[in-house]
């Protein structure tokens, strides 16, 4: 699978947790994929200082990547955004 094709299925899954992020005032972006396939999302809005962000990040948006995309190892958040 090529670099694009994990980022289109990957933005896809952010796509279906997304509203419920952003009915919290949140958001998230995809940062970047590292070789060993570790996903780096970014937290945004209210949801970047939510207590809940860690069981969000494990339990909602791993969840859904892994669920489209098994191969993915982790999905962690940065501070930081980076270019995909």
């Amino acid at each position: 699978m090529s670099n694009q094709q994990l980022i289109e299925k990957i933005n896809v899954a952010l796509e279906q947790i997304r509203p419920f992020l952003m009915d919290d005032g949140g958001d998230i972006e995809l940062v970047e994929i590292t070789d060993d396939l570790t996903v780096k999302v970014k937290f945004l809005g209210a949801c970047s200082s939510c207590n809940m962000n860690p069981s969000t990040l494990k339990g909602g948006v791993e969840e859904a990547i892994k669920k489209v995309i098994p191969e993915i190892k982790a999905v962690i958040a940065v501070e930081e955004a980076a270019e995909v």
